[in-house]
């Protein structure tokens, strides 16, 4: 059990059965009342934003979380098998678990948090960036760089993402793993 003042960004706690990160905090010392703890807790498993207050001295019962390391291996129909890289255990992840998941790539490293409790795997990260090599776009024409217009562009995972351009196949791009936006284009 943690108290409502100790609460800080990717605290995890349990409350109504469900588990949530703290995303947001303010600590609120109104003129007149008592002090509070304004949140804003993401839930884990729907992924939703709830917006919370917290009386200062509210015991809330807290969760360890563990981050650790995982190789992506292979895709197993809706599922996807990684290999822990201390232990080399391997498990698999629902793909609606994986933050970023149409930009994975066999032998990426992510980071998987787990419930250190019960051993229950909340969600896997990707990296925020990542490079993949553009296989398919129309092609771009020279000094088409003035405007800042975009045409569609299919990486190597399969994803389509939104590209300048001058970018043409075989080029490799930057992506943002959490919305899915181009950042730049990457010297071979």
């Amino acid at each position: 059990m943690i108290n409502a003042e100790d609460i800080k960004k990717g605290t995890a706690i349990r409350m109504d059965g469900k588990l949530y990160f703290c995303i947001d905090f303010l600590h609120v010392k109104p003129g007149k009342g008592n002090t509070f703890m304004r949140t804003k807790l993401k839930d884990v498993v729907d992924g939703y934003v709830l917006d919370r207050r917290f009386n200062i001295g509210e015991k809330l019962e807290d969760v360890r979380v563990e981050r650790r390391p995982y190789q992506y291996l292979y895709q197993e129909g809706e599922e996807y098998v990684f290999m822990n890289q201390e232990t080399f255990e391997q498990v698999t992840i629902a793909s609606e678990q994986i933050n970023g998941v149409a930009f994975m790539k066999e032998g990426m490293t992510l980071e998987v948090v787990t419930d250190a409790s019960t051993e229950t795997i909340l969600y896997a990260d990707m990296p925020v960036k990542v490079v993949l090599e553009v296989t398919y776009t129309e092609p771009g024409l020279k000094g088409d760089t003035a405007t800042n217009t975009t045409k569609p562009a299919t990486v190597e995972t399969g994803a389509e993402v939104r590209v300048p351009l001058f970018i043409n196949e075989g080029e490799l791009v930057e992506i943002d793993t959490r919305d899915g936006s181009y950042v730049g284009r990457v010297k071979a």
